[in-house]
């Protein structure tokens, strides 16, 4: 039998269904290669090898009493350390949080643990979410498994700001890992590492019980080796929660069962904002052979216009600096979390001292950006002016998904590139978000699979985006890709 680690969400579901192995011996594998790779790959910031095996035994025990399994019954996964987990410590990988154990569950990882999933462990991010290399984590970078083919060592990053989630998922520490998305922090990090995650339609999966960055913007959703796992999975996750205002009160459909990779009738849209100076020949060429893919499995290629691209990342770093202002505002000292009192102080500087200490670089650069464009002089000049680029964009999307059905683009301008190869560049680094960022501020479904590889022997990924609650058009698309590109990488082991 082939390596338990090999295998995805759908196998061992299915494998421990039938019996072929038991939920344990699956949660033994996984958290040995968890155990294995932390100290190279620095992935999770908590492990829970206990958990994961005490939800396996919960699952051979339903199947030993005859009793179903859940649509991810057996399965092990790792948990953005973003999703507030009873018990363990959920600290959104910044210092203010360092400690902090949660009294509650998150709906999502709820939702999850109801399905037969067990947990592995809290998995590394950047800070508060609020990254593309997962650089900004307090608890040290997460470095990918993948290596140049060019017999360089030198460390690259995962993506962000799911880059825990990435890196687990390609290096088989897990065979699924929960991922949120506010600008690109599923599809970027998918796209980096070789494997595939959906951001579904905004308001498809609860935000109750998830660490806030920019509440308009942030969604939950799967990570995986692939686009049948995905769908697997979303559907555990998605589905409509009282406790979140902004959930969509609408029944989950049957994505693995409706799963169709054949295109024919279908229209997808290729923008030509996208076409952008700067992105790389190697994904540019991806970009195409993909389109050449859906032509393949029967769809129609259509040239589309989305004219207002060029002002979503401007738009999208004035609204989610803004919304993470406010949300923020929370981490006082006072409540939870650490708390810095120097002596004699007041108030007002434990509060000053606690988010000095507490919150690093890159989060203290977005508070500041969105007080500064909230403040009274700069208000309707800024977030009100972006606020109304968000319309135009989201109109955009509406008259091109009245001539397609999907929309292919790149997920990245780049493969993965080096750690530290952009961290005194704020906004080269923001560039990276540059094809992800529209869908999220039209709160559209996108998805990324693996397009195949570059000259350098890294990972490549194509995006998807659909209409508004069409993810099964979304997946039925990465799986036409998938099928096609016979997709097989995987990192070489050297951790």
């Amino acid at each position: 039998m082939a390596d338990l680690t090999d295998l995805g969400v759908a196998a061992i579901r299915d494998g421990v269904a039938k019996g072929l192995f038991t939920a344990v011996e699956v949660a033994e594998a996984f958290n040995a290669n968890v155990a294995a790779a932390q100290a190279a790959l620095n992935a999770f910031i908590v492990t829970t090898p206990d958990a994961a095996i005490e939800a396996a035994k919960a699952t051979d025990a339903r199947r030993a009493a005859g009793q179903p399994l859940g649509k991810m019954g057996g399965v092990p996964i790792g948990m953005k350390d973003l999703f507030a987990t009873r018990g363990v410590q959920t600290t959104a990988a910044s210092h203010i949080l360092e400690g902090f154990e949660p009294e509650y569950e998150s709906t999502v990882s709820q939702k999850l643990w109801d399905a037969g999933a067990g947990m592995l462990g809290k998995l590394n991010m950047d800070q508060f979410a609020m990254g593309s290399s997962n650089e900004t984590s307090y608890f040290g970078n997460v470095i990918s498994p993948w290596r140049r083919n060019d017999g360089g060592n030198a460390p690259l990053a995962p993506g962000g700001s799911s880059g825990g989630s990435s890196a687990a998922v390609s290096a088989r520490l897990c065979p699924a890992a929960t991922g949120t998305d506010t600008g690109g922090s599923i599809r970027q990090p998918a796209a980096f590492t070789g494997i595939s995650g959906i951001k579904p339609t905004y308001g498809r999966c609860s935000r109750w019980g998830i660490v806030a960055f920019a509440s308009s913007l942030d969604q939950a959703g799967p990570m995986a080796r692939d686009v049948r796992d995905c769908a697997i999975m979303l559907e555990a996750m998605a589905g409509f929660d009282p406790k979140d205002a902004t959930s969509l009160n609408l029944p989950v459909p049957e994505w693995e069962a409706g799963l169709n990779a054949d295109l024919r009738g279908k229209k997808v849209g290729v923008p030509r904002e996208y076409r952008m100076d700067g992105t790389d020949a190697d994904v540019l060429a991806s970009w195409d052979q993909g389109i050449e893919w859906l032509k393949d499995a029967g769809a129609e290629v259509i040239d589309i216009s989305l004219p207002h691209t060029k002002y979503a990342l401007p738009a999208y770093y004035i609204v989610a600096p803004a919304e993470a202002s406010s949300n923020l505002a929370r981490y006082d000292g006072v409540r939870y979390g650490l708390r810095d009192l120097p002596d004699g102080a007041n108030l007002q500087e434990m509060y000053a001292a606690t988010r000095a200490a507490g919150f690093g670089a890159e989060v203290k650069r977005r508070i500041l950006i969105g007080t500064y464009v909230l403040s009274a002089g700069f208000y309707d000049a800024y977030y009100t002016q972006a606020q109304k680029v968000r319309t135009l964009i989201s109109h955009d999307f509406r008259n091109a998904f009245a001539e397609v059905d999907v929309i292919l683009a790149p997920t990245a301008p780049t493969a993965a590139f080096g750690l530290g190869d952009m961290v005194s560049d704020p906004l080269a680094m923001y560039l990276n978000d540059v094809f992800a960022v529209p869908a999220s501020l039209a709160g559209l479904p996108a998805m990324s699979v693996p397009a195949g590889l570059n000259r350098e022997g890294l990972p490549l990924g194509l995006q998807i985006v659909g209409k508004p609650f069409d993810e099964q058009g979304v997946l039925n698309a990465g799986l036409a890709i998938e099928s096609r590109a016979g997709f097989a990488a995987r990192p070489e082991r050297w951790w």
